[in-house]
């Protein structure tokens, strides 16, 4: 599944909350966001704080652990440049090259001619499978055990390569259009670490 591919939550029509407790639904769309972002919150603290390797390792494989869906429910809706909406899209890119940790490789290694100082940044050297993959692991284990803006910085550095490949590897106007998405993921994850460093990511 190409981290690009998720399909974007769709906008949410209003309902009255007998109609959405019949359908399932929670009744209260302003404690869902409050969950969203103390859950959040929550997690990069507790992780931060507890100086564990076993816990990080424990808290970067996540989503083995509880699905990438149950993460999805949780953040997906959350704009992209929040705590939730940066850690959402954070374990996405790490689901992502875990499950296509070939095409990853394939198109960070084609993008690297067009964007050596991201590669630097990114660090996936040599460009294949098992490199792609120690670098998504790395990235969330700086979000708690390391510099979480950095981490991001790191994030952005890898989705511009990739993007560059992408589009130098894969023809089609689809191609051109998922490299986008991707780069614009790379500058929301780039704003992302500006405002944690301004103590505005929440």
């Amino acid at each position: 599944m190409r981290v690009n591919e998720q399909r974007k939550p769709r906008r949410p029509s209003f309902q009255e909350p007998a109609a959405l407790e019949a359908l399932g639904e929670p009744s209260d769309p302003i404690a869902q966001l409050h969950a969203a972002h103390e859950t959040a919150a929550v997690l990069l603290r507790t992780g931060r704080a507890a100086d564990d390797p076993a816990t990080t390792a424990r808290l970067v494989a996540l989503t083995d652990e509880i699905g990438l869906d149950t993460l999805a429910e949780l953040w997906a809706s959350r704009p992209a440049r929040t705590l939730p909406g940066a850690l959402w899209r954070l374990y996405l890119l790490r689901e992502w090259v875990a499950t296509d940790a070939h095409g990853a490789a394939r198109e960070y290694a084609a993008g690297v001619r067009f964007t050596e100082p991201n590669h630097a940044v990114a660090g996936a050297e040599p460009p294949g499978p098992d490199e792609v993959r120690r670098v998504a692991d790395e990235i969330l284990r700086g979000v708690f055990a390391g510099d979480f803006a950095i981490a991001l910085e790191r994030a952005a550095a890898f989705c511009h390569v990739v993007a560059s490949g992408r589009a130098d590897v894969t023809a089609g106007g689809r191609a051109v259009f998922q490299a986008g998405r991707l780069q614009e993921l790379a500058s929301d994850l780039t704003a992302c670490a500006a405002l944690w460093r301004s103590d505005r990511l929440s």
